[in-house]
Order: structure tokens, then C-alpha cells, then sequence
């Protein structure tokens, strides 16, 4: 298989080598399959026993090495997935058939206008370099690699209850070096659709149809860079229409926003029918809410534009100005952004709620919105809120893919040990942490409760959002810990 040139001279080898299968190989949620059979043919081929699940998992099992048989079993684990987003420079990018290119920038492996895809596969590299290590010293391992993370954690959910024998789980899906992740946020998908039936026989004879696009947001990370100050896309329309509206009644033809319900929407646009009159009265409120948010979003780089749209001549129906106000409004009002920070871990988000994607036309408006707390009931009275909301707008909502939280157990034996070998290992003590994220822990701890776990990973920056990068040396400093973490947790008493 050929692969990128860039990975030829990273360190350590036998980690980036897998990472460059995996970029070479497709892997958006739910189409996993030809990275998967790859992967078993590579198992196989080193005598590493593999089996899949009827889920699409993969588990390979490594007896213990000489003198480490009595350890208790280890369980390496991560997500094969990756989310799909690119920009306007990659527009043609098919995340189906193409490879990621990712190329180097200053100590940073970077996709330049997609995702990379380092969420999560340096964890399944690092996961299948321990694998295939001959000298390194472990006791019995299990290397779990599940599909669909991203897209509802399809993979997590359905993992047969009693299938994994280790006693110690490492999930490799954390994106701050130097941190051991003991808990994370539970989550659950609402799915909505609101009364857009009312539309305008037809525009003014005179109206032509124009595109307002908002484009160049940073988007990322819809839990744990919820908190952040970024724009999102969805909201920005959602407050700006309104403002146009008010000074030319004019009709909605459509209005799209956002990708996949996980990412903070980059971009989104609104395409209107406006005579000659109507887009000379807003052209002044379009420049000066351009101006409001480039010094408000001073780090990300916001363009607001009005040009004809792509789409070409009028539709027999638009969505009449007091329709689409009455659906804007009540969509602006669902709880949003933060509801409420963690007290026991000071800067971390407990409860939170995003909109994304949102697709409105004449008969048709639909919306999902992701409720995460690290609170099950916390989430769940979020996302019921939500559902009274929409349903007493005129609209139906349910609730669906709900997943929990994974709850912190500091006193844990893995825990302590992992300590240990990150104090010998780097001289210095690891931070403890929650993320506002879903990690698939928490659903591992209802199919297998027995299990401890922690998780950690590399530097990770801008991940689910084009330019998404991963820190080189952060990715050997991983392999140095699980290596050392291996030896120390199947290191025969004395």
C-alpha cells in the first residue's frame, strides 16, 4: 500500500506506519468496513488472533509474554472512525475514496482544509504498534477497535455484554497530553422537525434569488469547545435574519447550516428572493453585522456575503416572511451553548447543548441538537426541555442514541498505577481530568462493569473542523507511557 512520504521520517516508526494505513484507508462513520478487513488480514498474517463482533468491532488477543501470564488482562481501545469536514479549498475531497494528506508544520502533523482523522486514529496506531511489539514486556492483551464512535457510538453500544476478559481498560481517545481522563459526559440526540407547511404563492415579479453565506468560522468540537468563544454559524443566521427581515419583508427559499451534530457549524448560508429594492435597503445591516462580528470573533476569520445564488432562477415557493420569522424565533429560543460548569472540576462544562445541523424550506424544516452533561440526569432534563419546547412551538421531537456518562474512581488500582509509571517515566506528576465529551467508557462500564479505566492521548487541536493537527513529540511521549504502563501493570509482584 503507498503511502504518504511525510510519515517516512516520524518517530516512533511503528506507530506512525499504522497511522498512515489509517489515512490511507476511508473510514467515515458507518463505512468502515475495507479499513477493518485490512486490519484483520494484518493480524492474521502475524498470527495476532482477530474476531469481529456482529457490531463490526474488531478484537485481537495477544497471550502474555514470558513470565507475564498470571497479570491481569490488559484492554487497549479506540475508535477507527473519524469525523468527515473540509473547507472550500477541499471541496472536492470524497472522504469515501480519498486519503488524508497530512503534511508537517512546525512540529504539528496537519490536513491543511480536512479533518486528519488524529481523533482517533493515533490511538488506534499506537493500539496496534503494542500488538505487533515482540519485546514489549505485557500481560494478556486485548485490542478492541470499535466503529461508529462518532456518529452515535454504534460500535460501544452494541459490544456484547461479558465479551472482553482484561480487567484494565485504556481507551486512547483524549486530546491533552500530560492528562489521565477519569470521567466524561454522557449525551443524547434530539431530532426535530418544526411547521414550515405555511409558504408564499409566489415572490415579487422583480425579486431575483441571492445566497447570504457566513463562511471562515474555526468551527470544532461540539462538547469540549462548547464553551469557547467562536461563532457558530447556525446562531449567527438565526439572530441576523430577523434583523434583515424587519427592515424588507421579503420570502425564505431555504436555509442550511452545519454538517454532522458533533461539530460547532463553520459555515452556513441563507438563500433569499429580493427585489432590486429589498437588497440595497439591507446591504447596510449586512456590512455593519460584518464588522460586529470580526471584532467580536477577532481570532476566527468571519465572512458574510450577498451574491446571486447558485441555485438560479426563483422556486414556485418560498416560505412567506412571517413563517420563517415564527420558525427562527422558536429555534433561537432552545436552550443553548453552557447551561452549567462542573463544581468539582474548576473550567469544565457539566451541562451543555449544540445545534447543529439545521435544514429549512418550503414544507421542511428539520434540526438535531446533541444535550451532554456529565450528569445523566442532568442530560436528560436538558434534552426533555428541549422536546417540551419544539412540541409546544407545533413541531415533534424525540430523543434518541442516549449514552452515559463515565463517572470518576479515583481510588482505582489502574489509576495508581498509571501514576506511577507517568511519574518514573516523565519526573512529574499527571494532571487528573473530566472531559466534556463522549468517550466510550461510560458505555463499557454498563456491558462490562468490572472493568477500571482511564484514558489519555496526544496534543490534539481543532479536532472535527479542517485543519485538525496532532503534536509529533506528544505522540511519542504516549508510546514511551503505554509501553512503560504495559510493563509496570504485568510486572510479577516480589
Amino acid at each position: 500500500m503507498k503511502t504518504n512520504p511525510v510519515f517516512d521520517t516520524l518517530e516512533p516508526q511503528a506507530v506512525w506506519r499504522h497511522f498512515a494505513t489509517l489515512c490511507a484507508i476511508p473510514r467515515p462513520s458507518k463505512h468502515e468496513g475495507a479499513l477493518m478487513r485490512h486490519l484483520r488480514d494484518w493480524a492474521n498474517a502475524r498470527g495476532i488472533a482477530a474476531r469481529s463482533d456482529a457490531a463490526g468491532n474488531l478484537v485481537l488477543t495477544k497471550p502474555a509474554a514470558p513470565g507475564r501470564e498470571n497479570a491481569p488482562g490488559v484492554i487497549l481501545q479506540g475508535h477507527v472512525d473519524m469525523v468527515c469536514e473540509c473547507d472550500s479549498c477541499a471541496a472536492g475531497h470524497d472522504f469515501h475514496r480519498h486519503p488524508i494528506l497530512p503534511e508537517m508544520a512546525d512540529g504539528w502533523l496537519v490536513a491543511r482544509h480536512t479533518t486528519l482523522g488524529a481523533d482517533n486514529g493515533v490511538g488506534v496506531a499506537l493500539a496496534l504498534a503494542a500488538a505487533e511489539d515482540s519485546e514489549l514486556p505485557h500481560g494478556p492483551l486485548e485490542i478492541l477497535l470499535t466503529v461508529d464512535e462518532e456518529a452515535g457510538m454504534g460500535g460501544a453500544r452494541h459490544l456484547e455484554a461479558g465479551s472482553l476478559r482484561g480487567r484494565f481498560l485504556l481507551n486512547l481517545d483524549t486530546e491533552e497530553w500530560g492528562a489521565f481522563y477519569l470521567g466524561c459526559a454522557g449525551g443524547v440526540a434530539i431530532e426535530a422537525n418544526l411547521d414550515a407547511r405555511a409558504v408564499a404563492s409566489a415572490a415579487p415579479r422583480a425579486a431575483q434569488p441571492y445566497r447570504l453565506q457566513l463562511d471562515g468560522l474555526d468551527g470544532g468540537h461540539s462538547g469540549i469547545d462548547i464553551h469557547k468563544p467562536r461563532a457558530h454559524a447556525i446562531r449567527q443566521l438565526l439572530a441576523l435574519l430577523p434583523r434583515l427581515g424587519a427592515e424588507s419583508d421579503f420570502p425564505l427559499i431555504q436555509l442550511q447550516g452545519g454538517t454532522v451534530f458533533n461539530a460547532l457549524p463553520r459555515s452556513a448560508f441563507a438563500d433569499l428572493a429580493l427585489t432590486p429594492a429589498q437588497h440595497a435597503a439591507i446591504a447596510a445591516t449586512l456590512a455593519d453585522h460584518a464588522r460586529r462580528l470580526q471584532q467580536e470573533y477577532p481570532r476566527e476569520t468571519p465572512s458574510l456575503t450577498l451574491a446571486p445564488s447558485p441555485e438560479g432562477a426563483l422556486p414556485e415557493q418560498a416560505l412567506a416572511a412571517s413563517v420563517w420569522r415564527s420558525l427562527l424565533r422558536d429555534i433561537h429560543a432552545l436552550p443553548f451553548g453552557v447551561s452549567a460548569m462542573s463544581r468539582d472540576f474548576p473550567g469544565v462544562v457539566e451541562t451543555s447543548n449544540n445545534l447543529a445541523p439545521l435544514r429549512i424550506a418550503p414544507r421542511h424544516c428539520r434540526c438535531s441538537l446533541l444535550a451532554r452533561s456529565q450528569d445523566d440526569a442532568a442530560r436528560d432534563a436538558l434534552a426533555e426541555n428541549i422536546v417540551r419546547q419544539i412540541r409546544a412551538s407545533g413541531g415533534t421531537a424525540r430523543c434518541e442514541g442516549a449514552y452515559p456518562g463515565w463517572k470518576p474512581n479515583p481510588a482505582s488500582t489502574l489509576l495508581q498505577q498509571a501514576r506511577l509509571a507517568y511519574q518514573q517515566t516523565f519526573g512529574r506528576a499527571p494532571r487528573l481530568e473530566v472531559i466534556h465529551a463522549g468517550l466510550e467508557c461510560g458505555l463499557f462500564a454498563l456491558s462490562h462493569p468490572h472493568l477500571e479505566m482511564i484514558s489519555f492521548g496526544p496534543d490534539i487541536r481543532g479536532a472535527h473542523a479542517p485543519g485538525e493537527c496532532v503534536d509529533i513529540a506528544s505522540v511519542g511521549d504516549c508510546w514511551r507511557l503505554l509501553r512503560r504502563l504495559l510493563d509496570t501493570l504485568s510486572t510479577p509482584e516480589r
